[in-house]
């Protein structure tokens, strides 16, 4: 079996077919699935993959997580995520542990080992290949990975916000839009309402502060913690879920699907969840329920919606960003 992703032909260059690997943040590749011990991601939808072939894998957040063969953190595009992985990596492992760290150029990778002069780690140069760097460091106490949490004020909400957790310290421009629309729209109170890619809870608390029922899903246990703790310090309740798009709801019926669905994967342009989003809603409204969601212009959405829904009206235009609404 070869590597495919970049990254983890560097991986199989440097180590080979016959060592275990602990896989931090990775994207997927079944290589490296093949070669843990076991893992850690934020995705509840890369954490099945690995459990689907029983291997160990675990959310950052787990009271208990055991770790086994070498760890290796991909490097992210976001570097503040990198640090805080990298700080959590030196607060959950005993002092002195092996931890390998091996992204691609464009993803900063590079830059590295400037941060780890900064934070006191010594570090070597393993290998490099497939415009990629893998070096290695151990373990040292370093600061609280909690510290990388920040709260910021959105009108009259109060946003938790943590690096990794889309539209990080700021509230996008195309959730404005969105949330501008539902208000224009008047929408009846309650409404059994799912916010799907909940992000840092924004909707899920606008929506919970006027009174509807509401479910947050999101893919990434970052964007879950942040939603939880946006509604904690708003005084809010809303149930608040990991799941990949559909996956955890088990055929659950909303009034409202609302959602500001992401395209990006790293660097990567993915529809996908988007595509599962818009294909599979019927089958998650009552008989009278709407879809409402926000994209960037230019994307091919309304295919998307007319293939999937038949009829649907666009709510706002900015030029920029757009606001579709479908019904079942």
């Amino acid at each position: 079996m070869s590597a495919q992703l970049p990254a983890c032909q560097l991986l199989q260059r440097y180590y080979g077919d016959h060592t275990a690997l602990c896989p931090v943040a990775p994207g997927r590749d079944e290589w490296l699935v093949h070669q843990s011990a076991s893992m850690v991601s934020d995705s509840v939808a890369l954490r099945d993959v690995w459990q689907t072939h029983q291997k160990a894998a675990f959310s950052p957040f787990e009271p208990t997580i055991e770790l086994e063969g070498q760890v290796v953190l991909f490097w992210p595009k976001a570097h503040q995520l990198g640090l805080w992985w990298l700080d959590w990596l030196c607060q959950v492992l005993p002092e002195g542990t092996s931890v390998d760290i091996v992204g691609e150029h464009q993803g900063g990778i590079k830059r590295v080992p400037k941060w780890l002069d900064e934070r006191g780690l010594k570090w070597d140069k393993l290998d490099n290949a497939r415009r990629c760097t893998l070096y290695s460091t151990r373990t040292r106490a370093l600061g609280d990975p909690d510290a990388a949490w920040t709260t910021f004020t959105a009108g009259e909400l109060t946003l938790a916000s943590h690096p990794g957790v889309f539209g990080h310290g700021k509230v996008d421009e195309g959730t404005t839009l969105l949330l501008e629309a539902l208000d224009s729209r008047g929408l009846k109170t309650p409404l059994r309402v799912l916010d799907m890619g909940c992000g840092d809870g924004i909707i899920s608390a606008w929506l919970a502060k006027r009174g509807h029922e509401v479910s947050a899903v999101d893919v990434s246990a970052f964007a879950v913690q942040a939603t939880e703790r946006t509604l904690a310090a708003n005084a809010l309740s809303a149930r608040v879920l990991e799941s990949d798009v559909y996956s955890k709801l088990d055929g659950e019926r909303f009034d409202l699907i609302v959602s500001n669905p992401p395209f990006h994967q790293e660097r990567d342009i993915s529809f996908g969840p988007s595509a599962r989003l818009i294909e599979k809603a019927r089958e998650h409204l009552t008989p009278r329920g709407e879809l409402v969601l926000v994209a960037n212009g230019f994307l091919p959405y309304p295919e998307l919606l007319k293939r999937a829904m038949g009829e649907f009206e666009t709510l706002a235009d900015n030029r920029r960003f757009r606001v579709y609404r479908a019904g079942a």
